[in-house]
């Protein structure tokens, strides 16, 4: 992974949603927000700590969904 080329785009500006699979407990969720060339991907744990966002480009996540 390159991480040079990881911009540092405020989370903010981000639009989160979790799967409709997940529990209404939260927790133990995976959160994604997509932009037009890349895709975010965090854990829900980790929000409030300021944890890692992991940055996919679109046709890397559509080989990943693909795959599955």
């Amino acid at each position: 992974m390159n991480t040079e080329d990881a911009s540092l785009q405020p989370r903010s500006e981000l639009r989160w949603f979790t799967s409709s699979y997940s529990s209404g407990a939260g927790g133990e969720c995976v959160e994604v927000a997509v932009e037009a060339t890349a895709v975010h991907v965090r854990d829900s744990k980790q929000v409030a700590q300021g944890g890692c966002v992991l940055k996919v480009g679109s046709a890397a996540w559509s080989a990943l969904l693909g795959a599955m």
